[in-house]
């Protein structure tokens, strides 16, 4: 008790010899009885208060989410429309923040007096948000292709504005992948012999599931009692069907807050109603399909029509008001619920099954003006749901009844009332992780806390780097903590945006303390941080999803120059990606190698500085993969059209798409030749022909190419590149015998049309003209292609050869040990030894030493060979400003001065403040910008069914980001 809280105590009393405290220097607030002083909390605010109570009234009022895929919709300030927000690497310095707001214009105008309350977002990997008012109108949205400019897929107009339908809880179905109905979750990480071992948990998935892998459904339980599902048909309309859980006939027995979720094809639904009543409901879901259980998750034909129907069965009930003996029955703010949260059964560590948890918290805040100084706290309950096994009636009771009785009863489900955990704070957010292992509170002060499911202790809050599950536990933190009114996190939960009290949206994200990243990054704890990271980001690389915060907190450490390397090695070596592609293989497999591309991904961002300032070596390594992947992608599709699609659209008829295809096929054959170019220069060099020449300077080999910033050889080197170089080949060569035979059949049309004085039939000079711009574009090239293709085939037949003569010593030596042949084949130890030498080079690392004499002997023949078909002087003086590749400080200032960006769909120079039309009323087309590597190319829009086709594959960024819209007129960074 504080000095002024004591009756009768003369508080102008001289207190100034009291244990010898100056009482002059701080409030008597500050010092209690007995001297010691007291840490007084500010008092909640009036926000704060409102906060609780809407939580308390509704189960439904998320005012902020974060999609898997990046976008952070907010409800504005006057609760009538949204706001959209994502992080995005800011193209002057490569630095994070968040964006502006785009305000959402595709929703109908609210009801007056009806604000928008709620919002969730969909598993989907084409986002969508479901918006949800007061009166429990919904609006869904969809984001198939920027993060900030959504297409309304359901309007809320014909909705029936009634309180009994205002949704109190909400729950989106999970997704499946046909044929893998399990999830994979890595860590820990183990120190183990001076490097971490990965560990990794495979955990089955739960439905229910819509028929179609690629949708998802819409849960709703309204205060009515009624539960509503809202799904997708196969024709991509959105209908609806309904349940009556509850009978709902006074106020007493109106559902306040209900929280759903997916259990064993089940779903489980826990009810919280205005008379303090728990109810624990489970569902079914039948679609009304002819497919078999088992293969639910399969697509159905388009001509199936869903009619889904639902099963309630009520399983138990008790009392969420079970005070305990610390807490006063007679307080009304303990006797009100703020969250619910159904909690599906998990696997332990132990393979034991924790059974269906429900969660609630009731918080207390003072009232204003109160004259105790009480603390705001929160109690969080806890009931398990427990499936009891069935109990055998006596012989005795068979006895009673001549009738044939069974002695079996049903199993029966209770709730069994767990031990509550008291925080002295107020929670406003509650979010799982870790597929459902680790529950996440956020607090009003701005602070987070990790706790176990299973037992509810406090999780990371340790310095372990023994096994590492979290950043927490290497030293990572959040700071700058803000108090807030609502909070939620990431897809990666690496950082959370925060509704202020003064209705601001703040992000703040983990950081490391770190003075010097030098001195600090060393020895056992870089590696521990590596390994942080690391395990941070796998669920993004396994699920595809956003994880440009983990992006933004290691950004920091690229102060260190082998960070990036460093990192992407540990997620190779933890994920397993592929690098190796050294032997014949279709280059199929190596376009659909995603990790492969998540991975270059990160290397082009970490080594990206600002538009136009250098890159790093393996920044701009990974800029040109990435490029030359998409490149060979679009020319792919535009080629091999669906054979259920070939009737309905032809990419290659459409003007558009080949104008696309030309620019794509420029920019691939500007690579070919600039690549001739940099070998032709290290051919000349004399330091880079005396360390092929001598074996003592050949370690120093990437030493030198990094200095010179020349990343040429590596891309030659480097298995997977140098299939992506080998793909583009045999397309530019398509593409030029393509182009040639539609020339030749217009020209023949045309020629037909003019004898025969018919007008009327000639052919299409757009397209025409946009197939001789794609012949240019192949035919006048500095190189033959052909004969860089078959440069670079021969390349890869005399590293096979290498690695044949290099890697046949090691399998026999691993013959005549006993003890290597029984723990792996000699075939994977080969395949181990070429992959690790693969990853050396895709990683800017020296080239193996057995491949000296191979070079030497390479650019001694096989290049100069190719160079007597060139002309190496065009070459020299050819403008290669469409790659973006030359960064010494006057290419940069020149391309600065110019304001040009390169579309990276069309391979076009789009100038800045220039976008089309003159003048301020005619601004011109919209552009899109990359979140992640600051990349831009023109808002497109297609009519035309195969120019959709095929700018559906430009939905994100050659690099694997997202597209953030930019107003119109001018470039605004």
């Amino acid at each position: 008790m504080s000095v002024h809280e004591m009756p009768g105590l003369l508080l102008d009393a001289d207190m100034s010899g009291i244990d010898g405290i100056d009482t002059s220097a701080m409030g008597l607030d500050e010092v209690d009885l007995f001297g010691d002083p007291v840490i007084t909390r500010p008092p909640p605010s009036k926000q704060l208060r409102m906060r609780v109570d809407e939580l308390r009234a509704r189960g439904c009022c998320q005012a902020i989410a974060w999609s898997r895929q990046g976008t952070i919709a907010s409800v504005s300030k006057d609760a009538d429309s949204i706001d959209l927000r994502f992080l995005r690497c800011h193209p002057d310095t490569g630095a994070w923040d968040l964006s502006a707001p785009t305000p959402c214009s595709v929703l109908s105008p609210v009801q007056s007096g009806v604000p928008i309350v709620h919002l969730a977002w969909a598993p989907t990997s084409s986002p969508e948000l479901a918006v949800i008012d007061a009166a429990g109108r919904i609006s869904i949205l969809s984001f198939s292709i920027t993060l900030n400019r959504p297409y309304n897929t359901r309007k809320w107009d014909a909705d029936v504005v009634d309180d009994l339908h205002a949704v109190v809880g909400c729950y989106w179905l999970p997704l499946i992948t046909p044929g893998r109905q399990f999830h994979v979750m890595y860590g820990p990480a183990v120190w183990s012999q001076s490097e971490y071992k990965y560990e990794n948990t495979i955990i089955a998935s739960s439905g229910p599931w819509h028929p179609n892998s690629g949708k998802s459904a819409l849960l709703c339980v309204t205060a009515g009692g009624f539960l509503k599902l809202l799904f997708s048909q196969n024709n991509n309309r959105i209908e609806e069907t309904s349940l009556e859980l509850e009978s709902v006939t006074s106020s007493d027995d109106l559902i306040t807050h209900a929280s759903i979720c997916s259990d064993k094809q089940w779903l489980l639904i826990a009810l919280a109603t205005s008379s303090r009543q728990l109810r624990i409901v489970r569902v079914q879901v039948q679609w009304g399909t002819p497919l078999p259980a088992d293969k639910q998750a399969q697509a159905p034909p388009g001509s199936i029509h869903l009619s889904p129907s639902l099963a309630e069965k009520n399983v138990a009930v008790t009392s969420w008001f079970q005070h305990g003996p610390g807490e006063s029955a007679a307080d009304m703010s303990m006797a009100q619920l703020s969250h619910i949260e159904m909690l599906p059964s998990i696997q332990g560590n132990n393979s034991a099954e924790t059974p269906p948890v429900v969660l609630t918290v009731r918080s207390h805040v003072p009232q204003e003006g109160s004259l105790y100084n009480q603390e705001c706290q929160s109690i969080v309950d806890r009931w398990e749901v427990l499936n009891e096994q069935p109990q055998t009636l006596h012989n005795a009771f068979g006895q009673l009844n001549s009738k044939s009785t069974t002695s079996q009863l049903p199993p029966m489900t209770r709730l069994r009332k767990l031990d509550s955990i008291v925080v002295p704070k107020v929670v406003v957010s509650i979010h799982t992780m870790q597929l459902g292992k680790v529950i996440c509170f956020a607090f009003s002060d701005g602070t987070v806390q990790y706790r176990d499911r299973v037992t509810m202790n406090e999780m990371y809050n340790e310095h372990n780097v023994n096994s590492i599950m979290s950043p927490h536990q290497v030293g990572f933190q959040f700071t700058n903590e803000t108090p807030c009114l609502q909070a939620a996190f990431s897809p990666t939960n690496c950082s959370f945006v925060q509704i202020c009290e003064d209705a601001s949206i703040k992000w703040n994200k983990l950081h490391y303390p770190m003075e010097n990243a030098t001195t600090a990054l060393q020895g056992h704890q870089y590696s521990a941080i590596l390994a942080a990271l690391s395990i941070s980001i796998s669920p993004a690389a396994y699920h595809q999803m956003n994880c440009d915060d983990i992006l933004a907190i290691a950004r920091p450490f690229t102060q260190k120059q082998d960070f990036a390397y460093a990192w992407i090695r540990s997620i190779i070596n933890m994920v397993k990606v592929p690098v190796d592609y050294s032997e014949e293989s279709h280059h199929d497999q190596l376009v659909r190698n995603h990790h492969l591309q998540f991975c270059l991904s990160i290397l082009n961002h970490l080594g990206f500085h600002g538009e136009f300032q250098p890159r790093s070596f393996g920044g701009k390594f990974a800029m040109l993969a990435l490029n030359v992947r998409n490149i060979v992608i679009l020319i792919t599709i535009a080629n091999n059209t669906p054979v259920n699609l070939k009737e309905k659209l032809s990419p290659l008829d459409d003007p558009e798409v080949v104008e696309a295809l030309a620019g794509c096929a420029k920019w691939a054959v500007d690579l070919l030749s600039w690549l001739s170019d940099c070998i032709f220069g290290l051919l000349n060099d004399s330091t880079f022909r005396s360390m092929l020449e001598d074996q003592r300077q050949f370690p120093e080999l990437s030493t030198y190419m990094q200095s010179r910033g020349d990343v040429s050889l590596h891309l030659l080197l480097c298995s997977s590149t140098r299939g992506f170089l080998s793909a583009a080949c045999r397309r530019l060569v398509h593409l030029e015998a393509l182009s040639n035979r539609a020339i030749q059949y217009y020209e023949r049309v045309l020629a037909q049309t003019l004898q025969g004085g018919d007008t009327a039939a000639r052919p299409t000079h757009v397209l025409y003209f946009a197939y001789m711009k794609m012949h240019r574009a192949t035919s006048s090239s500095l190189i033959k292609v052909a004969e860089f293709d078959k440069l670079v085939a021969a390349l890869s037949t005399e590293i096979r050869t290498s690695y044949q003569k290099t890697l046949a010593g090691l399998a026999a030596r691993s013959q005549q040990d006993p003890k290597s042949s029984q723990q792996q084949g000699q075939d994977q130890l080969v395949k181990r030894a070429q992959a690790h030498a693969e990853l050396d080079m895709l990683l800017a690392g020296n080239p193996p030493l057995a491949f000296r004499e191979m070079l030497l002997r390479f650019f001694k023949t096989n290049v100069q060979a190719f160079k007597a078909q060139t002309d190496p002087a065009k070459l020299y003086f050819a403008n290669f400003e469409l790659l973006e590749v030359d960064d010494d400080p006057r290419s940069l200032a020149r391309r600065k001065a110019k304001g040009e960006y390169i579309d990276v769909f069309k391979r076009v120079a789009l100038v800045n403040g220039n976008k089309g039309g003159e003048g301020e009323d005619a601004p011109g087309p919209q552009w899109r910008r990359c979140a992640r590597c600051a990349s831009v190319m023109e808002d497109v829009q297609g009519n035309r069914p195969g120019f959709t086709f095929v700018l559906a594959q430009q939905r994100k960024c050659s690099c694997g980001g997202n597209w953030g819209l930019l107003p119109k007129g001018p470039l605004v960074n």
